[in-house]
């Protein structure tokens, strides 16, 4: 894990106690698999911006500006100064508002977190501050302007420090309520086979680690197969053969999962989840699979290994 590098110096406005603290990202993207574009000969292709008056005329990038559109087809450009002004004029404050309970926040809410940690003399009420939160359970609603947008933000307490997480505004998020969902009671007794189902796969924590991106390891297996000059063909998936208008006996369905679960869990539920095969095909058409061509293999690569025949 690379050092961690602050993105800003605030202040946490806490009453007329002013905390000076440094903002860190707290989350990473794990980079995902890319497939590059390319023409028909397998050569790069290359993206390029036209002017919308004369398409035949390439503008390059260092002749680009930024304009906004104050009216229909008329612009008012910004220098690169003036964007970096209009950024560095938000104010450096986070400000807190309130305090709320600590799982008042419905999480469909969050969006992105960062980490606050106290800057030079801000140990001593930046600390206080967090002591104070973890007693009352509670977190602090805040104002916060970044990147030429406010928001409202929740800081939150941990042990180790806190939390600041960017909160989306209410037009932000969709309403369930607007799906119409049908609201259907279940019996008694499926309830109760799902209440015992529930509690035999309940765990009291959430462990990260345990998990990992397997559809990521299956393609990047099945693109190894292809390199290879192995044919990729489509995986099947036998879960989605059943017909959704089928006729479903819940009761009959939740007794057989509870009889699976016990005869087949022998082992800790985190040992099965990291013992979980991963399945390496792709989904390609297997009428349009083609194998890739010999020269493309590694020539030091060893030779597949025979299959035995039982």
């Amino acid at each position: 894990m690379p050092t961690a590098r602050s993105i800003a110096s605030l202040t946490l406005g806490f009453g007329l106690v002013s905390i000076p603290v440094r903002l860190y990202t707290a989350t990473e993207s794990a980079a995902s698999v890319h497939f590059n574009l390319l023409s028909k000969e397998g050569t790069r292709v290359k993206q390029q911006y036209v002017s919308a008056v004369n398409p035949k005329q390439i503008v390059p990038r260092a002749e680009m500006v930024k304009g906004y559109e104050f009216e229909a087809d008329r612009f008012v450009i910004f220098q690169p100064e003036e964007l970096k002004a209009l950024e560095e004029g938000a104010s450096h404050l986070i400000d807190i508002v309130a305090f709320i309970p600590a799982d008042a926040v419905d999480p469909i809410y969050y969006d992105k977190p960062y980490f606050l940690a106290p800057d030079k003399r801000g140990g001593k009420p930046y600390n206080l501050l967090k002591k104070a939160m973890l007693t009352s359970g509670r977190c602090a609603l805040a104002k916060w302007a970044w990147r030429s947008k406010q928001y409202v933000v929740q800081v939150r307490a941990q042990e180790a420090g806190l939390i600041l997480q960017q909160l989306l505004y209410a037009e932000e998020v969709r309403s369930i309520e607007d799906l119409e969902i049908e609201q259907l009671e279940p019996s008694a007794a499926e309830l109760k086979l799902a209440l015992q189902l529930i509690d035999q796969i309940s765990q009291d924590t959430y462990d990260p680690s345990l998990f990992e991106d397997e559809e990521k390891k299956r393609i990047l297996a099945a693109i190894d197969a292809k390199i290879a000059g192995e044919e990729i063909i489509a995986a099947e998936h036998p879960e989605d053969s059943g017909s959704s208008g089928q006729v479903i006996d819940l009761t009959q369905m939740l007794m057989a999962s509870l009889e699976k679960r016990s005869t087949g869990a022998q082992k800790p539920r985190a040992a099965q989840l990291k013992d979980t095969p991963v399945v390496t095909p792709i989904h390609t058409s297997a009428a349009k699979a083609k194998r890739a061509p010999k020269s493309v293999a590694d020539p030091a690569a060893p030779a597949p290994r025979a299959r035995m025949k039982k």
